[in-house]
């Protein structure tokens, strides 16, 4: 077994690591080693490191990542303190329902948009994170910033992972990209779905007719698009499904459950909710697609734990299928 010795420090508001590599580590790239002795940082922040001018050797920057290490080295590791985010921190009531020093686990809130941008440059997920958070953003990159490695929209309640650290950001992206992330949707759709369960393998892409929306586009503008349903329970002109995902793409349950004629019930961009049960929504004062994230699960980047977590119906949605009940 591998020992590694790191020593860390700081000098003038800069963090020094001295990390000493064993001789097992002969042959090995020295980013892969140096990640391998620095597991709080990730491959592509030392990369950057490296390439910056960072990383020492002997009194002299090694700017090679891909440097063949001898083994029995010792290197100087300059780490800058992590830039400041941009966006503002603010004081947003959050539901955490998991948290460490490397990620956090957030039941969303329908209305609350993740991450700032034109029209929401504050308000969102990440002016919360960055206020709940504090001082323990280790920094993404560089910077003290949360890292938002997927999204659910902003009308859409629900489970959200969220890095802290480089390496968790780095190790959860490259299980998203995998598609082994394990997400579970509920929805409630306008009509009854005739059979019971289905599969819907079809791409998406932005759309050419109206770039705010989604739309199925086959040939090579279109991104594969897996969506697994399952109707759980017959409601009045409407159904309760469980939507597993295979791939993660923008509006995936909305737009593939619109392409099989059960749009979701509130979906002021792909339902039809004004014809079928507008009163009701009018009523309930429901103003957003129903589509909740219930269940979110994956490998921690850093313990390797399978980790699984559900979240109930909110009370909105809740209050609608109870309202749709036969």
């Amino acid at each position: 077994m591998t020992v590694l010795r790191t020593h860390i420090g700081s000098v003038g508001g800069i963090q020094t690591i001295d990390v000493r590599l064993e001789s097992a580590h002969a042959g090995w790239r020295l980013d892969r080693a140096l990640a391998d002795a620095v597991p709080t940082l990730s491959r592509e922040r030392l990369k950057t490191l490296i390439r910056s001018g960072a990383v020492e050797a002997a009194g002299k920057p090694v700017r090679d990542p891909a440097a063949k290490v001898r083994g029995d080295e010792l290197f100087l590791l300059a780490l800058p303190e992590p830039e400041p985010a941009h966006n503002e921190a603010q004081h947003i009531p959050l539901r955490v329902i998991f948290e460490d020093e490397h990620l956090l686990v957030v039941d969303k809130a329908a209305g609350l948009v993740v991450h700032p941008a034109a029209g929401n440059r504050d308000g969102t997920l990440v002016n919360a994170l960055l206020h709940h958070c504090g001082g323990s953003l280790s920094g993404i990159g560089g910077v003290a910033r949360p890292g938002i490695v997927h999204r659910i929209d902003k009308d859409t309640s629900g489970l959200l992972v969220v890095a802290k650290t480089d390496v968790a950001h780095e190790g959860l992206a490259k299980q998203f990209a995998a598609h082994s992330i394990d997400r579970r949707y509920l929805a409630i759709v306008n009509g009854v779905p005739k059979t019971s369960e289905g599969v819907i393998d079809a791409p998406l892409a932005r759309s050419a007719a109206n770039r705010k929306k989604i739309a199925i586009v086959e040939g090579a503008r279109g991104k594969r698009a897996v969506t697994h349903w399952r109707r759980l329970q017959l409601l009045k002109d409407a159904a309760l499904v469980e939507c597993r995902l295979e791939t993660g793409r923008t509006h995936q349950v909305r737009v593939h459950m619109a392409s099989i004629g059960h749009p979701l019930v509130g979906d002021p961009v792909y339902g039809r909710s004004g014809k079928t049960h507008g009163k009701l929504l009018k009523q309930l004062q429901f103003q957003r697609q129903a589509l909740h994230a219930a269940e979110l699960g994956f490998t921690h980047p850093v313990t390797k734990r399978r980790l699984s977590f559900a979240s109930a119906m909110p009370p909105d949605m809740q209050e609608l299928f109870e309202a749709l009940g036969v």
